[in-house]
């Protein structure tokens, strides 16, 4: 049996400025196995973000073994690690 998902401290604050900003957000942080949290759409283009709490050591910020992986085998589109609302606003553009 799979645990609830663990979201970081600061994905409902990343979530509320992107939609703000007018993107789409669906959060995929529950579906595990090293999957991006979170799945964005904005001006006709679909990103994936990794959400680590900058307010946490180096340390607590890496990426899970399944993650790297995860984030290796990827071919789509951006895949990108952002830490604060105001990274995952410039990675979408706004």
């Amino acid at each position: 049996m799979r645990r609830s998902a663990k979201i970081d401290a600061n994905q409902t604050e990343i979530v509320q400025a992107l939609r703000k900003a007018g993107a789409t957000v669906q959060s995929l942080a529950a579906t595990g196995c090293g999957v991006p949290d979170l799945l964005v759409g904005r001006n006709g283009q679909t990103f994936l973000l990794e959400v680590k709490d900058g307010n946490k050591p180096l340390s607590a910020r890496k990426l899970t073994p399944d993650q790297v992986e995860w984030h290796a085998d990827w071919k789509g589109g951006p895949l990108v690690v952002v830490e604060s609302a105001e990274q995952a606003l410039s990675v979408v553009g706004c």
